[in-house]
């Protein structure tokens, strides 16, 4: 499985934009303007500079494989020049050109990580997508005390979550699908101001925390991870921002809480693939902002809520492969709807009758007020 393309800004104009506007918002200044007249500013007379050409350096040498001469480019003290290199004006003095940005997305490097990058402090942006990075982060990585966009994806980075995330104080984008790393996420990383969160198609494996509500992520991707338990009602605290949570096929076992329909910044919600048992809660019928919506393959049952189908904005509705017996008929005026496999009379491709009384026989689900399924009532 590939990692999906996400919207970034390629062009090193709308890279350097991007950059200066970042680093001047860090730094409470206002926007540098150019200096006239100045020198060409290199590692031989510009400290910054010289501590990139160090870091850069090192992790030249820690390349095995660049198979597109990257990093051909990567000689001498003029830093700004190096392929995938963009520099800006320090924040804290105009005057000074430093290294805001790294972007070699797509080189399919082979190496690993050096320690030194921790020497880019000025470093806003770390975009490394789609290369074959091997070993884990760096533990120097907290010294980029500017840093705002992180992306890792698409790698073969390995090891537990790295813990030294949390210490970047300016982050707010954090990308690390596609790798080979493995074990608990802290639930402290939903405590931080993040607005995109990626970890999908990891070897994570943890239980969604409370503190799930505390993130201000309008994008959260949890999709094929082994996530264990339920999906936590603190989930409706992300009302006001979160606008695509995407867990499908991560081992979700639980019933949906109400509290999910009170996502109504939400335009993409995919939980296919999952265990989830129970009914569509009702309150989804406020989610107005919703587009795509993917509860296929699970074991939801009973009928689907008419106000689900009326939502304004919703163009995709997908709820195949799950036990619904029963659908209203404006379900079938949403524009890409798929209700196969289900129990649902005079509906073509449906499950076979003796599945669907099979099912309807089996105990009730119950869950408790977390939304998790609860053990059974005891037998007297």
């Amino acid at each position: 499985m590939k990692k999906e393309e996400v919207a970034s800004p390629a062009a090193a104009t709308v890279v350097l934009l991007l950059l200066s506007s970042s680093l001047a918002a860090v730094s409470g200044q206002p926007q540098p303007q150019p200096q006239p007249g100045g020198s060409k500013q290199t590692a031989a007379n510009n400290p910054r500079l010289q501590k990139a050409y160090v870091a850069l350096q090192a992790l030249k040498r820690a390349v095995t494989e660049d198979p597109k001469n990257l990093t051909r480019s990567w000689c001498g003290p003029d830093v700004c020049g190096y392929f995938g290199v963009y520099c800006a004006a320090a924040p804290d003095e105009p005057r000074e050109q430093t290294v805001a940005g790294v972007d070699l997305n797509h080189g399919d490097l082979a190496g690993t990580l050096p320690e030194e990058l921790g020497l880019l402090a000025d470093l806003a942006l770390l975009h490394l997508n789609s290369n074959r990075f091997a070993g884990t982060l760096p533990e120097s990585l907290p010294k980029m005390r500017l840093l705002h966009e992180l992306d890792v994806s698409n790698n073969r980075l390995s090891g537990g979550f790295p813990q030294h995330i949390l210490c970047l104080p300016n982050v707010k984008y954090v990308d690390l699908r596609f790798n080979e790393l493995r074990g608990p996420v802290p639930p402290a990383l939903f405590d931080k101001p993040l607005d995109a969160v990626f970890l999908n198609d990891n070897a994570f494996d943890f239980e969604l925390p409370d503190s799930l509500g505390n993130s201000p992520a309008s994008v959260l991707v949890l999709a094929n991870l082994r996530l264990r338990g339920c999906i936590p009602r603190s989930v409706g605290r992300m009302a006001g921002t979160l606008a695509e949570l995407v867990a499908l096929n991560s081992g979700l076992r639980s019933c949906l809480p109400q509290e999910l329909g009170w996502l109504r910044e939400l335009t993409v919600l995919d939980l296919s693939s999952n265990q989830l048992q129970g009914m569509l809660p009702e309150s989804m019928a406020g989610m107005h902002s919703l587009q795509q919506l993917h509860v296929a393959r699970n074991e939801l049952w009973g009928h689907v809520p008419e106000g689900v189908c009326a939502l304004p904005a919703l163009r995709n509705f997908t709820y195949s492969y799950n036990y619904f017996c029963s659908e209203p008929s404006r379900c079938l005026d949403v524009r890409h709807v798929d209700d196969r496999q289900n129990c649902i009379a005079a509906r073509p491709d449906q499950r076979p009758a003796d599945q669907c009384l099979a099912f309807l026989h089996r105990p009730p689900v119950r869950c408790d007020d977390s939304g998790c399924f609860a053990p059974p009532p005891p037998h007297y």
